[in-house]
């Protein structure tokens, strides 16, 4: 591997590497947002719904879990404007990974509701706390300790995810890769290269589900 030769083609490449990841980033980071805050509704449902609704959430689950998520992107683009409704494919991408990464967070908040006693939540009902009153103060806080490294498991798993969106023509950081060794022909070294930015995202979602880890932990 002529280590020159990549750095130049690297260099000359950067506009283009730069923009890939910014793509990757925002798509990750906006899948993970909206994909938790339905997650945490869908949690609530599962926990404390009554039963139709239960049954419906279930069904929602269950079937976006068993759903390949590469299925789910091609049903987001294609299949929804076939109904009027045309999204980008940055919208439509955003919205599958969003919607897998639902599912998941929902099975993950159910687990974690479902292991906190029931005392707990009848003791919130005699004070007079309210139901967003008895999540917010009691469940919630306990819930999160629990929750954060499933969620942070799940949350890498939307950044990998995201390189499926290149099928669907989002100029991400994969599709960039490709492009840039479809005229470079160095293949080897732009993947492991990627391989390195990807790591590097994950990581920084690693180290900031510590960090809000040790700001919740209970003190000893």
């Amino acid at each position: 591997m002529d280590i020159a030769h990549f750095l130049d083609i690297l260099w000359l490449a950067r506009i283009p590497i730069l923009k890939g990841l910014g793509f990757t980033i925002s798509i990750s980071l906006l899948a993970i947002c909206f994909g938790t805050l339905l997650g945490i509704f869908v949690g609530l449902a599962l926990t404390y719904g009554v039963r139709p609704l239960r049954w419906i959430v279930r069904g929602y689950t269950d079937f976006i879990r068993g759903t390949p998520v590469l299925v789910l992107v091609l049903a987001s683009y294609y299949v929804l404007s076939t109904i009027g409704l045309d999204l980008s494919p940055f919208q439509a991408g955003v919205l599958a990974l969003a919607v897998f990464c639902s599912s998941h967070v929902g099975e993950i908040v159910r687990g974690a509701l479902q292991a906190i006693p029931k005392g707990q939540t009848e003791a919130a009902k005699a004070i007079g706390l309210t139901f967003p009153q008895t999540f917010a103060y009691v469940l919630g806080p306990q819930a999160l300790r629990q929750v954060l490294p499933a969620w942070v498991n799940t949350a890498a798993e939307m950044v990998k995810a995201s390189t499926l969106l290149s099928i669907i023509g989002v100029a991400e950081l994969l599709l960039r890769t490709q492009e840039i060794i479809s005229r470079s022909f160095l293949s080897l070294e732009f993947y492991f290269f990627a391989g390195f930015l990807y790591f590097i995202i994950n990581y920084a979602i690693e180290r900031f589900g510590r960090y809000v880890e040790r700001k919740t932990a209970i003190p000893s």
